[in-house]
């Protein structure tokens, strides 16, 4: 019923439920329970001990540990907290009462064009990508020809996640936008 696949981030875990919990590009991430109102199931994985971020995807979630705790401990507790909230019929995540954590730089008019272009290509070919390995990539602005993102989910301290950036997003938002003067990773 329920399918894991590691990432490249060995502390964190992608649990495939095979249901939508989120509409396409939609994602939503919570560091801690209190951060999780909206989020039934976040709140009660944050009960087990060792969990410290849940990452919502549009069918899958991402846990992810703490470094001194084992998967072979927890993998077990957090699938048995998925199957009562799957069976029980419990709602997963309320996104209407979600609040946005997605705080974007203010936009120049001059710039808006660009924007649009930009947030079309990390939808179409970079975010898909991204959520085959557990994460996503949120647009967070674009100023002076630099486009600054938000890694999310098991791209959350990965360490090859600045490689993803440098060498992966770049490359692509490179290819449609030669003008493009660098892409930089924002913490928030």
């Amino acid at each position: 019923m329920i399918h894991t696949e590691e990432t490249p981030n060995v502390n964190a875990l992608k649990f495939i439920l095979g249901r939508t919990i989120l509409q396409e590009h939609q994602a939503i991430e919570f560091a801690d329970k209190e951060s999780a109102v909206c989020a039934p199931l976040a709140q009660s994985l944050f009960d087990i001990a060792g969990i410290q971020r849940i990452f919502f995807g549009s069918d899958f979630l991402v846990v992810t540990k703490d470094h001194s705790v084992d998967w072979k401990t927890l993998k077990g507790l957090v699938v048995s907290v998925m199957i009562e909230f799957i069976l029980m019929h419990k709602t997963m995540i309320k996104m209407d009462a979600a609040t946005s954590e997605n705080s974007e730089m203010k936009i120049a008019v001059e710039d808006q064009e660009i924007v649009e272009k930009i947030k079309d290509i990390l939808d179409d070919e970079v975010r898909p990508a991204v959520a085959r390995d557990g994460g996503d990539i949120i647009f967070h602005g674009y100023k002076d020809g630099s486009v600054y993102l938000r890694m999310q989910g098991a791209c959350q301290g990965c360490p090859s996640s600045s490689l993803t950036l440098k060498h992966g997003v770049e490359t692509i938002l490179r290819r449609h936008l030669p003008d493009l003067v660098s892409v930089e990773k924002v913490n928030f």
